[in-house]
């Protein structure tokens, strides 16, 4: 995995202590796996990266559907490798908002919303397995990651929301 300069983020190792101690007994630790979620909640600290997507004219994608859209190398993506990025912060953006703040789901769904048809948890473990088929070149050390966090999508998910617990105490 490439070197992220947020693996040096001082959150960094409570998130990665976080994870390790909330997917224990889950069968699902993995610590390649672990590492990534951790770097993946630093990223999400900043709302630019958590909507971190941009059409071709540079302004910002807020809808799953309008990502799924700009990830599609039939429509909007203009390389595989953008079809590969978009997906991956799809799954991303859906295994962060099901796991650390699920409540912002009603608001992905609304009956009036472009995502009202979308399945969280589905489109999630759909875009983190497509990634994980770019299993070549500078994608190889990288595809197993994708590939378990597509299969074991809501035990990823049931972490985060332990680490939400953990993190904002017995109220939270």
């Amino acid at each position: 995995m490439k070197q992220d300069s947020n693996e040096q983020h001082p959150i960094r190792q409570y998130f990665a202590e976080a994870l390790h101690q909330s997917l224990a007994g889950t069968g699902v630790q993995a610590l390649e796996v672990e590492a990534y979620l951790a770097q993946m909640m630093v990223r999400f600290l900043h709302q630019d990266t958590l909507y971190g997507i941009r059409d071709a004219q540079g302004r910002r994608v807020n809808s799953v559907t309008e990502m799924l859209a700009e990830g599609d190398i039939r429509l909007n993506a203009n390389s595989f490798n953008r079809e590969r990025e978009v997906h991956r912060h799809i799954g991303d953006f859906l295994l962060f908002w099901s796991g650390i703040y699920p409540e912002f789901l009603k608001t992905l769904k609304s009956p009036t919303g472009k995502d009202a048809l979308i399945d969280p948890v589905g489109q999630g473990r759909y875009s983190y397995h497509l990634v994980s088929t770019f299993d070549h070149g500078d994608y190889a050390r990288e595809a197993p990651i994708f590939r378990q966090l597509s299969d074991d999508f809501e035990a990823y998910c049931y972490g985060l929301t332990q680490v939400r617990k953990n993190f904002s105490g017995p109220l939270g």
